[in-house]
């Protein structure tokens, strides 16, 4: 044979390998795969959306944790029953008598299952991601996390694919994606670093960030498993699965070694973020990530910052989770997303005031006030709780027994007032009774 022969034979091959992907991309379970990847993952993504709206970190934790644990098992089960598909149409025998290898002939037709659950992964992406940005503030989305999730889409694909050819049962499918749950989940439960690697693992994607070499480790281990099957089953030279299997083992060694240094801080998450300074308004600072509901916070703490102005000693700043308070400072009330903080909106801005009232004069005395008088201890305990419900604008206290000493704040005139709560504020570190001026 000449080699312009040689040369029109592999050229004609190549044609007619495009050829059959382009039919099986179009027909059969693969498109409808896209379409169950998308709607698998942005059903329960949506049912939780006040979780991760805001957040790139949350956004990318939740989509990985559905795109692994509900889109892999999918992606599996839709796969191993394109690969039964011969057996159940007994064609089996005539695709032997098929001059292209049997290698050619898996990947043309297991390729179009892992596209389309690609492109259905890309479209989830897309629309969480749309939510998400109008709702961010400091940082950005994980590109490595988006391509591993991809490999282990595409990866799991093909491992379906090959269980559906060698297992005849029609129950394979279903089964395989109830294994590969009970699989990916299961390592979530164990505190050792192999837990990593499972691609099912949760990651804690907020403050956080994978480090450089994360995408291209993650994908040689789980490109490696699919490589290493798809040799073994298929290749014409079965010794040449390997190589894959090698660096499979290389990636898992250094996986379980790294362990969760696989990620490291990220310093956009810890940037403090004030609000702009205004005359007689205390400064608000929080991390990055939550600059854009400083205004949420600022109007939810209007009231008690015009009951605090003017009196001595009262914070002219208040900082977020994260950042410990200086002289001067106070801690802000907590809310996260999800828990209070929906959209960068509070979800209930009077507990929320409550809340940051409540760091305010909360006492760190971890034996109890000092003093076997129980009146006494009391009498603080009820003070406490009455100035809290005051400068949070509460209904009611949380004890009863603290109601008129509300009443009897409210009744003070104004420099009295501001006397009486400088000098309570300057005992909040004190546990002595005594030191805590009477109301």
């Amino acid at each position: 044979m000449t080699a312009s022969a040689a040369s029109g034979k592999t050229t004609s091959g190549m044609s007619r390998a495009h050829t059959a992907l382009r039919i099986e991309l179009r027909r059969g379970i693969a498109p409808w795969t896209g379409l169950a990847v998308a709607v698998t993952l942005l059903v329960p993504l949506w049912s939780k959306a006040a979780q991760w709206q805001g957040s790139w970190g949350e956004t990318q934790t939740q989509l990985h944790a559905a795109a692994a644990l509900l889109g892999g098992p999918l992606v599996a089960a839709a796969a191993c029953w394109q690969g039964g598909r011969e057996h159940r149409r007994r064609t089996a025998e005539l695709l032997l008598s098929v001059v292209r290898s049997r290698l050619a002939q898996v990947t043309t037709a297991a390729t179009p299952i892992a596209l389309w659950a690609a492109a259905g992964y890309l479209l989830a992406l897309a629309v969480v991601f749309a939510a998400t940005a109008p709702y961010t503030g400091a940082g950005h989305p994980s590109l490595s996390i988006v391509v591993t999730d991809l490999g282990l889409l595409l990866s799991i694909g093909f491992v379906g694919f090959v269980a559906g050819r060698l297992l005849r049962w029609r129950l394979t499918a279903p089964v395989l994606a109830v294994v590969l749950y009970l699989l990916l989940g299961a390592p979530g439960y164990m505190e050792a670093d192999a837990r990593f690697l499972s691609p099912g693992e949760q990651y804690t994607l907020w403050g956080s960030v994978p480090v450089w070499w994360f995408a291209p480790v993650l994908l040689a281990w789980t490109g490696g498993i699919a490589a290493t099957v798809l040799l073994a089953y298929a290749a014409r030279r079965r010794l040449s699965a390997v190589v894959p299997l090698a660096l499979a083992v290389a990636a898992g060694t250094v996986i379980v070694h790294t362990g969760a240094d696989l990620f490291r801080d990220d310093p956009t998450a810890t940037r403090k973020v004030c609000s702009a300074p205004e005359p007689g308004v205390p400064q608000l600072c929080v991390k990055a990530p939550d600059a854009p509901a400083l205004p949420s916070v600022s109007a939810a703490l209007a009231g008690m910052f015009s009951r605090l102005e003017g009196v001595p000693g009262a914070p002219v700043r208040y900082v977020g989770s994260g950042f410990d308070p200086k002289d001067g400072e106070a801690a802000l009330g907590s809310a996260t997303r999800g828990w209070g903080l929906t959209r960068n909106e509070l979800t209930d801005p009077q507990a929320y005031a409550s809340n940051t009232a409540l760091t305010l004069v909360g006492r760190d005395c971890p034996d109890g006030m000092r003093t076997s008088d129980r009146k006494a201890a009391d009498r603080v305990r009820f003070t406490d709780d009455a100035v809290r419900t005051w400068l949070a604008g509460d209904d009611s206290t949380w004890d009863p027994e603290a109601r008129p000493l509300v009443a009897r704040l409210e009744a003070m005139p104004g420099a009295d007032r501001r006397a009486w709560l400088g000098r309570f504020l300057a005992t909040l570190e004190s546990c002595t009774p005594a030191e805590v001026p009477a109301l």
